[in-house]
Order: structure tokens, then C-alpha cells, then sequence
């Protein structure tokens, strides 16, 4: 059967909510493993080499690039999925209901961004301004799952398109402000690639193995190119079909094979222990075929890639990217980058929201969601603090010197704890019932 939008909303937010504890829990190791005895396995094993030799070369990277930018490709390749839906059929779609998420993922980028730059301007750091612009939206969803029946879904439906949102501005600004060194060569390639991958949805083609296939080619051009190889993945995930064919044959023959199956059923012969008969085989493998049919291959892709994304990708990612030494030798006076982060996301992240969402319904730019509060809407700017993991990804493509790179990511550690605990006893205390 075909997922709706509503199921499909509801699969991700499962997904992303019960991947916010594994993501969490990941963090936590990390940072035990960085700080124990075992540290120095933990950073050589994250440094090892894999891939193979071709005579004198060497194709491969170490364990951490193969994660940063292999697997956190097939990541981005999700929420490109993810965005791509939501624009075209869910709650992005169309000007009234894109406005108001849209808006405060825009204001939940600039003012944080701002807050970064203006207490790191004309210094080294200052290209980290990104860093505090992102959202988790892993984490933030699983610290509403903790809060169960309290928040209505309506702050829920907010919080997950403004997340989405939030994800198409930080991959905006990756691709702009995070990408150098042009190969133009290689550029065009991927320009080449990407032209065919949209010439193939355009005439209709919907096998998945063909968009994968020329999407590993994009990732290789894209890599080679000086754009991360990330919005390699988003790219791709923009040509991928979405759209149903042959639906109305599909429906129509389900009730013909559901009779079939009844009438190929023989009570007398009929045992437990016994295989199906040949017939009934037959028309479930039919059946298989047209809910197939029914299933876009973006669909397909998305659910299929959800629990990768969750379980293993995202909690690799954070297991190899969340450990810091906190030692008395790490330098935390590297610019103003620690009170650049944690005011960015704490303090930042809700202001702008809130803000830029008040003022939009009061010059009647876009009206606010039916059932948010404004009060709603402050908190779910506090659990947007919660920058995690786009915002490491972005540390790592912000900063080369090492010491810039672990205090933006103790920064992100505990502006995310602080706006997790905020969020959290806030909209506890906003639902909590009076005592009779």
C-alpha cells in the first residue's frame, strides 16, 4: 500500500525522534572514549586508511572522511529527499503554508549567524558564522517524543518544517560559503551528470538503479570539483521521480486479486503447515507489483534510506566527530568562538524565530500555523538551539586549525545540552495541569 503524507510525516518523525536517542548516546560515548585511557585509540582509529592500491595509488581516505563525506553524502541525499516532498505535496507546499516555516528558519539562521559574526568579526574564526545557523532536527524531535502527549501535534508539524526548511538554508550556505578552490573541469562534469540525471526524470525512467549509478558519478565529479561532495546527494535527490504512475489501473486491479486469492483458497485441502498454492502465489507476487506501481521511487528511496540514516549514519557521525579532549591544553580563548556558538543557538535561535514570525503575521506577510501559540512558537525556537550534528558538519568545513575546531564543538556540546534542558522545562511547565 502506498504511504500517504501523513504517514509518511509520521514514519519520520518515529525515525528521527527514537535516532535522537541513539544520537545522543553516541555523543556521550565519544566524549568518554576522547577523555579516558582509550584515548588515543579513539583519534588513530578515525585516522586509519581504507581503500585499496593500484600500483603506486592509493583510492580511499581515512575512516572520518569516508563517514564526513561518503556517508553524511547518502545523509544529505535524504533530506534533498525529505525537501523535495514537502515542497511538492507536504507542509512546504505552496506559498500559504511555506511562509510562516519558512520565515522562521530564516530568522533562525540570520540573527544566530549575526550574534557569531558580530563577536568574531575581522578575525580567523570569523568563517564559522554557520555553525550556530543549523537545527538538529534528531534531537529536537526526540526531546518532543520525551515530552509524549503534552506538546499537540500541530507544535510538532512546526518544529519538522521548520527543520526541513532550516536544512535547505544550511545546505545553501555550504554550497556558497563553504565550497573554494573551483575545479572547473570537474565542475562541468558534474553539471554533464546532473543534466542527465534531469533528462531521465523528465522522460519518464523510474528504475532507481539508474539514478544511483550516475549518482556515484556525481558524488566523484562533485568531490573532485571543490563543492563538498555533500550537495552531491541533495542535487541527485532532486531528480529523483516522485511522481505516481498508473494508479488508477493499480486500484483498480486490487480488488480483482483480493477476490482471485479468496477463490484460489481451498478449505478442505487447506493445513497450517501447508505452502500456498501456485495460484495464490501468483497473485500475491501480481499484488506486489502493482503496490510497487503505487510507490513513487522517491518514496521508496526515502523509506529505505530512514533507517540507515538514523540508526547508523547519524550515530557514527556523532561517535566520530563528537569526541574532545577537554584537557587544560585546549585553547578555549581561540577568538570568541565558544560565546559566539553557545549565544548563537541559545539566545539567537529563539529570538529569531520568535521574532521574524511576529513580524511577518503582523505585516500580514504569513499567517501563523492554526493551533501554534505564540508562546508555542518560543519553544520550539529554544529546542532549535539544539544545533548537533549539522552544526559539527559545519565546524568541520569552518576550520582547519584544530583548536578553532574543538572549541566550536564543546560550544555546540553544551549550547544544544542548554537548549535542550530550556526547551524542555519550558513546554513542561507550559502544559504542566494545575493541581485541583
Amino acid at each position: 500500500m502506498t504511504q500517504t503524507p501523513k504517514n509518511l510525516f509520521l514514519d519520520f518523525v518515529k525515525s528521527e525522534s527514537f535516532g535522537g536517542i541513539f544520537l545522543f548516546v553516541s555523543a556521550v560515548w565519544a566524549m568518554i572514549y576522547a577523555n579516558s585511557f582509550l584515548a588515543p585509540y579513539y583519534f588513530e582509529l578515525w585516522h586509519t586508511q581504507v581503500g585499496f592500491r593500484v600500483g603506486e595509488h592509493f583510492f580511499g581516505f581515512s575512516i572520518h572522511q569516508w563517514i564526513d563525506d561518503v556517508l553524511m553524502a547518502l545523509f544529505f541525499l535524504l533530506v534533498g529527499l525529505e525537501i523535495k516532498r514537502e515542497v511538492l505535496y507536504g507542509e512546504l507546499c505552496g506559498f500559504a503554508k511555506a511562509a510562516f516555516p519558512v520565515i522562521a528558519a530564516l530568522g533562525g539562521m540570520i540573527v544566530p549567524g549575526l550574534i557569531y559574526h558580530s563577536l568574531n568579526a575581522n578575525t580567523a574564526s570569523a568563517h564559522g558564522f554557520g555553525i550556530p545557523m543549523a537545527t538538529d532536527i534528531a534531537f529536537a524531535l526526540g526531546v518532543i517524543l520525551l515530552l509524549g502527549k503534552r506538546v499537540p501535534p500541530a507544535l510538532k508539524v512546526f518544529l519538522v518544517t521548520l527543520a526541513v526548511a532550516d536544512d535547505l538554508g544550511a545546505i545553501v550556505v555550504i554550497a556558497i560559503f563553504y565550497s573554494s578552490n573551483l575545479h572547473m573541469a570537474w565542475l562541468a562534469g558534474s553539471g554533464g551528470i546532473l543534466l542527465v540525471l534531469v533528462l531521465l526524470n523528465m522522460l519518464g525512467v523510474r528504475y532507481l538503479w539508474a539514478y544511483l549509478l550516475l549518482g556515484v558519478g556525481l558524488w566523484i565529479t562533485t568531490h573532485n570539483s571543490g563543492i563538498h561532495a555533500t550537495i552531491a546527494g541533495v542535487a541527485l535527490a532532486f531528480t529523483i521521480p516522485i511522481k505516481i504512475t498508473q494508479r488508477k489501473q493499480a486500484v483498480q486491479g486490487f480488488s480483482t486479486m483480493v477476490e482471485n486469492f479468496k477463490s484460489a483458497f481451498n478449505p478442505s485441502t487447506h493445513s497450517t503447515n501447508k505452502p500456498l498454492e501456485q495460484e495464490q502465489r501468483d497473485i500475491l507476487y501480481t499484488l506486489q507489483d502493482a503496490t510497487r506501481k503505487l510507490q513513487s521511487p522517491l518514496e521508496r528511496l526515502e523509506h529505505a534510506l530512514h533507517p540507515y540514516s538514523a540508526y547508523f549514519i547519524m550515530p557514527l557521525f556523532a561517535l566520530a566527530n563528537a569526541g574532545v579532549a577537554i584537557s587544560k591544553d585546549l585553547n578555549f580563548h581561540v577568538d570568541e568562538i565558544l560565546w559566539g556558538v553557545i549565544l548563537g543557538l541559545v539566545v539567537g535561535k529563539p529570538i529569531g524565530i520568535f521574532g521574524i514570525t511576529f513580524l511577518a503575521e503582523k505585516f500580514k506577510i504569513a499567517k501563523r500555523p492554526d493551533g501554534v501559540s505564540w508562546a508555542q512558537i518560543l519553544g520550539a525556537g529554544m529546542l532549535a538551539g539544539i544545533g548537533f550534528t549539522m552544526s559539527m558538519f559545519m565546524s568541520n568545513l569552518a576550520f582547519d586549525n584544530k583548536d578553532a575546531m574543538e572549541v566550536s564543538k564543546v560550544a555546540i556540546l553544551l549550547a544544544s545540552l542548554v537548549s535542550g534542558l530550556l526547551g524542555t522545562l519550558y513546554l513542561t511547565l507550559m502544559y504542566q495541569k494545575p493541581k485541583s
